[in-house]
């Protein structure tokens, strides 16, 4: 059975914890959002609402006026720089967010967008969210300036609020081997955690992860998100792992029902196995960090890191090496006071 399509004007997205969100949206309405599932009672009632409360609106409102943010964002999504140049996932992520952009400046004149405009968007966001909203302006602003929409960059100036916390929690072995207990080999469980931590790459590869991607004990594939391409060995301990779950389907991963996971149901999935092992600071992100830690620390560079885990920069992988070596100094300065104080 095909799935129901959604109500007219409805659109929705999966945001970064994996939650199905629908929001209500008709150029020059109010964008409303709406609870719980598509066609469900509560979803309709609201929905119904505000169908009811754009009534009134004349017509020329409903139409999308030329020169202002939202014709350029119709204009920007059609074009090779969003289109082709980024991700499906990306896309998927940066449209949600300039779609709720859109619904309350979407009327506006993009020619007069300017910078103290969007900081004042910017401050009212979360560290973490002024990021993503500032990556995703960005494309469209630069977009803008090439097509001569804009003259003046209204993202230079802005400033974001400092991150209070740095990401995801880096597993430790400790926590590992706690994982490694609770679900044992052979699980899908288990499997899940090995694939993360074995080849160090996000839960949207992860998935996608099969037979059809191995060549001579070797894994080739592109990161969904960058497009950079990586060549990995399988490593033994993933090796050993693979070979306990039946060869059915190209995907490792498969759900209840044999079909391949989405990365946020994945994700909600991993979520469930982390808390059953009681550990609920953990997440699948954290395992490609801890990949990484493990590969400086047994004496990776920068540039094998990159290699590894497809980074486009070397920053990236900078990082690991760093706390690689932070960590190893750190062990031959107590073996020296142990030394000592013998």
């Amino acid at each position: 059975m095909k799935p129901r399509k959604l109500p007219r004007y409805v659109h929705g997205y999966v945001d970064r914890h994996g939650a199905p969100r629908f929001y209500f949206r008709k150029a020059g309405w109010k964008s409303v959002a709406l609870p719980g599932l598509p066609w469900s009672p509560q979803f309709m009632e609201v929905y119904e609402r505000a169908l009811k409360r754009g009534e009134g609106i004349e017509l020329g409102s409903k139409r999308t006026v030329h020169g202002t943010i939202s014709a350029a964002l119709i204009s920007y999504y059609q074009s090779a720089a969003f289109s082709e140049a980024l991700a499906k996932v990306t896309q998927q992520n940066r449209r949600a967010i300039l779609e709720a952009f859109r619904a309350d400046h979407g009327d506006k004149r993009v020619s007069l967008m300017h910078a103290k405009a969007l900081q004042n968007i910017i401050n009212k966001k979360r560290p973490a969210a002024q990021r993503n909203f500032k990556k995703a302006m960005r494309g469209f602003i630069d977009y803008c300036i090439s097509h001569n929409l804009m003259k003046v960059d209204a993202l230079e100036g802005t400033k974001l609020s400092k991150m209070k916390t740095k990401g995801h929690h880096t597993w430790t072995e400790e926590e590992i081997a706690q994982y490694r207990t609770r679900h044992a080999p052979g699980t899908k469980a288990r499997l899940a955690l090995e694939l993360l931590l074995q080849t160090g790459h996000a839960r949207a590869d992860v998935v996608r992860m099969g037979r059809q991607h191995v060549r001579n004990g070797k894994l080739s594939m592109r990161r969904q998100k960058t497009d950079v391409q990586f060549d990995i060995p399988l490593l033994p301990d993933l090796v050993a792992e693979i070979e306990l779950h039946p060869k059915v389907g190209l995907a490792y991963l498969l759900t209840e029902h044999g079909k391949p996971f989405t990365a946020a149901g994945f994700g909600n999935k991993f979520r469930e196995w982390c808390d059953q092992a009681q550990l609920d600071h953990c997440a699948a992100h954290g395992l490609r960090k801890a990949s990484a830690v493990r590969h400086a620390l047994n004496g990776a560079s920068a540039f094998e890191l990159m290699a590894w885990h497809g980074w486009k920069t070397i920053g990236e992988a900078q990082r690991y090496v760093d706390e690689a070596n932070r960590m190893l100094l750190a062990e031959s300065a107590g073996a020296k006071m142990r030394t000592t104080s013998g």
